[in-house]
């Protein structure tokens, strides 16, 4: 194949503008051959270079005395647990080849945040996911979700690391780009960590793990635009994954860690050979000599472009210092694992590439990458002119319900409230035998063997809540997902985060990410949850509309205490059902709206995040001291779900509760509000006296509402229900979804 001429409009092609291009021909001296015109503009790609939010992503809270590692700097964040451990953590989307292919789009995009982790030199422990769907009455949603969810279980379960938790909604909004989110949590010892980085003239650098193929080519570049009816075409742009070879590169990986003689390792996500060699080389300074006939390959005539480009999974390149590839080869054929040495590290600067005994490629590594020469753009904003035109929400327009009975059973049938076990029953969630509570509650636990303590770790983020209010919305997705660590006894320690939003060149879709990075900050610097790195994900948009803006929080927290890990669930007849916490009557932007009357109107829940901050340091409180037997957060759906769920989801035996709450408020408005700060919180009579000093003590209103107690739940005498009729509304809608529509007649079934 002889390669094309290099011109603006080849250049335009690849996703660069002219500026861009000029940029280059000043950066190079001369005009870039085709291979070197696809590197640069495969790391100037919105994936790889961030070059329209790395200046607002700057803006958030970076530095902690627990990190061990600067956000951006490392494949993954890197937290101090004490006892000479460390926490690595992080998040990424796949979603737009999820869009196109989605079991192995979702497959590939746990595998690659595991190899992120993993190439710390750190054992993955846990995964999680963030998943939004389209409608599932609409039979492609369907299609999407069924197989982003066998993805993600086929691979995960392959592998061996558990899927602990996560979060599934479902609006019309995603409907054509679903966002499938995917986080890793491992655990690795102080000095058993690793960098990625190259260094040390003369010095190895060796491919190992997979062959290279077409696929993946200039999926990164994929990823960086909007998807379109022509995207189904960009197929080949979808990697392809194997568990099995995963499973040996981490055990191969873990085991270089250990050794003196590892430089540094990256895996090869997005862009490849490209990026690996140019990020490991520009982090010191150095430079690389690649000879791409080394490179293993599984197809036949590969170019230097397709080679530099491809997007093959589980691979990864490491640096051994010179002398010491004999060792490392043994570790590689012990893995069965094919491998090759490519070239060395140069004191140069630039990445070059020979092939077939020519050079092919001159590029200078610092001007490649993020935090070097890769552009930066302060992106145009302005305020969304829909927020002005969006329904206020005053409750008057709305009638109670006639029935308060019909609309509960509306409202557990919800699928954004429904169980979502459909989903994780298909992951096995026990492997590794750490997990001490899995999917369902409000944050997965997972033990840190050796030790009595524990990981809490949590994904949240409400989308929808962004749409309305973007900078309260991103204080509200940090708020949730440490309320939810500390529901299950944990202090929050750090955040990932996975920003999915429209095409940033839109004004209006660029100031939802400006403030909803600016709530996200306020919120992580009153919890003290710095951000350790994440990922950005733009251009989430179908020809009708993008996606709400939706940023996702991945929180991980300490438990130093395993056998004092809370759950949501009632457990004992007659204890106090109580909250802890200020119970509001605002609907705006509810479930409630949305699934009684078809609207999405008001403004975002209302949060102090000093008081938020109060009620999560007062609900660890009373865990430590063994005051309360169950904790459960107010969120979707309010507080007649919340208590609702702690009736149903003890996996002993169901509880009824009668509940009774008085304000000068609608009892819709007590039941379904989504209240901020809000926890409920059962226990024994004679905790009640203990419980009220802890809550003083943080200014914290702490109120009885009910009892648990009978086999019904009754709600102000408005609701009144069995909890097992509740039990089956919450755990059938989902199955029932999946489901293939009966057909009505003999030509629908033909």
């Amino acid at each position: 194949m002889s390669e094309p001429e290099v011109t603006l409009e080849l250049a335009k092609e690849h996703g660069l503008n002219t500026e861009e291009y000029e940029r280059i021909l000043e950066i190079l001296g001369r005009t870039p051959n085709y291979t070197e015109l696809g590197i640069i503009s495969v790391m100037w790609s919105e994936h790889c270079s961030y070059k329209n939010s790395i200046a607002l992503l700057k803006q958030l809270p970076r530095e902690g005395e627990n990190l061990l590692a600067e956000a951006g700097e490392e494949n993954a964040g890197l937290v101090d647990i004490g006892d000479g451990l460390a926490v690595a953590f992080k998040i990424e989307s796949h979603n737009h080849p999820s869009a196109i292919e989605p079991y192995q789009g979702a497959a590939t995009g746990v595998g690659g945040i595991l190899r992120d982790v993993f190439s710390m030199g750190a054992r993955p422990i846990a995964s999680l996911n963030s998943l939004r769907f389209g409608p599932p009455t609409d039979e492609r949603n369907r299609y999407l979700f069924k197989n982003v969810v066998k993805g993600i279980g086929d691979y995960g379960n392959s592998v061996g690391v558990p899927t602990v938790g996560g979060e599934v909604v479902f609006d019309e909004h995603y409907s054509g780009n679903p966002l499938v989110n995917a986080m890793t949590v491992g655990i690795v010892k102080h000095d058993n960590t690793m960098s990625a980085i190259a260094d040390g003239e003369g010095n190895s650098v060796i491919i190992f793990g997979s062959a290279t193929g077409r696929d993946g080519i200039h999926g990164a570049t994929f990823a960086s635009e909007e998807l379109t009816e022509e995207s189904e075409e960009r197929r080949p742009a979808v990697q392809v994954g194997d568990p099995f070879a995963e499973k040996s590169i981490l055990e191969a990986t873990l085991e270089l860690c250990r050794k003196p003689y590892v430089v540094g390792i990256q895996d090869m996500g997005a862009a490849g050979i490209t990026c690996c060699t140019s990020e490991m080389s520009a982090r010191t300074g150095v430079g690389m000599d690649v000879d791409l006939d080394k490179v293993p390959q599984r197809e036949e005539g590969m170019i230097p472009y397709e080679i530099m480009l491809s997007e093959s999974q589980e691979r990864m390149l490491t640096v051994i210092k010179s002398g010491f590839e004999d060792e490392a080869a043994k570790i590689f054929e012990k893995w069965d694992l094919p491998y090759s040495i490519l070239g060395k590290v140069t004191d140069t600067g630039n990445i070059t590439l020979h092939h077939n005994g020519e050079k092919v490629g001159d590029v200078p590594a610092w001007d490649l990458v993020l935090g070097g020469g890769a552009p930066v753009y302060h992106r145009e904003s302005e305020r969304p002119k829909y927020l002005d035109d969006l329904p206020q929400y005053d409750v008057e327009d709305y009638p109670e319900p006639e029935d308060y009975n019909d609309a509960f059973k509306t409202m557990m049938s919800h699928p954004n409230i429904a169980s979502k076990s459909w989903v994780y029953q298909q992951y096995d969630h026990t492997v590794r035998t750490n997990t001490v509570q899995g999917p369902g509650g409000d944050a997965a636990v997972v033990r840190i063997k050796g030790t009595d303590r524990a990981l809490a770790i949590s994904v949240d983020g409400n989308g929808k809540y962004v749409y309305l209010n973007p900078r309260k919305g991103g204080k509200l997705a940090v708020a949730e997902s440490a309320r939810n660590v500390a529901c299950v006894g944990g202090k929050p320690l750090a955040i990932t985060n996975c920003l999915n939003f429209g095409n940033p060149y839109d004004p209006e879709i660029y100031y939802q990410f400006k403030e909803a990075i600016a709530g996200m900050g306020s919120a992580c610097e009153i919890f003290n949850t710095p951000v350790t790195g994440g990922n950005v994900s733009f251009y989430n948009e179908s020809p009708d509309s993008a996606v709400y803006p939706t940023p996702v929080i991945g929180m991980v927290g300490l438990i130093d205490d395993v056998n004092k890990v809370m759950t949501p669930y009632f457990k004992r007849e007659n204890d106090f059902i109580m909250i802890m916490g200020t119970l509001k009557g605002d609907l705006g932007g509810s479930t409630y709206l949305q699934a009684q009357y078809d609207t999405l109107a008001g403004d975002t829940p209302d949060i102090d995040l000093d008081f938020e901050q109060r009620v999560q340091e007062a609900l660890l409180d009373a865990i430590e001291r063994d005051v309360i037997h169950s904790a459960h957060d107010v969120s979707d759906g309010g507080l007649a779900v919340a208590v609702a769920e702690s009736c149903i989801e003890n996996p002993d035996r169901l509880y009824g509760a009668d509940i009774h709450v008085h304000r000068k408020l609608r009892d819709d408005e007590l039941m379904f509000s989504e209240n901020q700060s809000l926890i409920v919180v059962s226990l024994a009579e004679d905790k009640l006296l203990e419980i009220e000093r802890i809550a003083s003590q943080y200014s914290v209103p702490c109120t009885t509402i009910g009892r648990v107690r009978g086999e019904r739940l009754s709600f102000n005498d408005k609701i009144d229900v069995a909890v097992s009729d509740i039990k089956e509304w919450y755990s059938n809608t989902i199955p029932s979804l999946m489901e293939p529509p009966v057909p009505t007649s003999q030509e629908e079934a033909a």
